[in-house]
């Protein structure tokens, strides 16, 4: 076993940088590769060769917006299933569709296939321009299949600075209030990408730590790129369990 990743425990698909929304806050920024996605099988291959050579926790998908590419979704997360992996996180903005019927039918397949963290962004940035109504909608079908969901809010400076985007996304929370979904912890804002671009005044004085980054010498998490990139090497033209294998600093 790699000496680097001994402590590994999670894996995590950017399924894809396209998006229904462009925040302001968004460590991406402007999306320009958003024509990449993950191909679902080979995902869905390489959650069970690490997961049979380690004690996986959690596997999680995200983007971009990850609902975009449904089947992406469909595959890793029932991977994970049937390799009986405790976790199995979705990170969206509910925004992936206006049509009732097909939100409903993701709510059912994402059911079907084993997610149990739904974790749904929504603050000031997301509702900019991603409408509420149609992301509630999504709650609520996604609820009624008895798929749990916490609401995770990004705030900018800390979760308790008083700044208008964050009295903003403290608004849009409590409008969820009749739903009674838990609130998680979200993350703040790191200034990167659109982040940078347009939120710098708020970045004058002591700035958070990048949630993001992990030990290069104590790798917990495996992350996959939507262009198959995954720690130095690319899984469409090696193994993964090669890449592994092969990692070093």
């Amino acid at each position: 076993m790699n000496q680097y990743l001994k402590n590994l425990n999670k894996i995590e698909f950017v399924v894809t940088y396209a998006c229904t929304g462009r925040c302001k806050h968004c460590s991406e920024g402007e999306h320009t590769s958003c024509g990449e996605r993950i191909e679902p099988q080979i995902a869905a291959d390489a959650v069970r060769k690490i997961a049979a050579e380690y004690d996986i926790k959690t596997v999680m998908t995200f983007g971009g917006e990850p609902l975009l590419y449904t089947d992406a979704v469909y595959a890793i997360t029932t991977a994970a299933r049937k390799l009986n992996i405790p976790k199995r996180q979705v990170i969206t903005n509910g925004y992936f569709s206006k049509n009732a019927e097909r939100i409903r039918e993701v709510a059912e397949h994402l059911a079907a296939c084993g997610v149990n963290d739904l974790l749904l962004s929504v603050d000031a940035f997301h509702q900019e321009i991603i409408p509420l109504d149609v992301v509630k909608q999504f709650a609520t079908e996604a609820r009624k299949r008895g798929i749990p969901i916490r609401l995770q809010p990004a705030w900018l400076v800390s979760a308790v600075d008083d700044n208008p985007y964050n009295v903003k996304t403290r608004e849009i929370l409590g409008s969820f209030a009749e739903m009674s979904l838990p609130v998680g912890e979200g993350n703040v804002i790191f200034p990167e990408g659109n982040a940078l671009k347009y939120l710098s005044e708020y970045f004058t004085h002591t700035l958070p730590e990048n949630p993001y980054v992990e030990d290069p010498r104590d790798v917990c998490c495996v992350s996959f790129s939507p262009n198959g990139d995954v720690l130095g090497r690319n899984v469409y033209e090696r193994d993964i369990m090669e890449i592994i294998e092969d990692y070093a600093l």
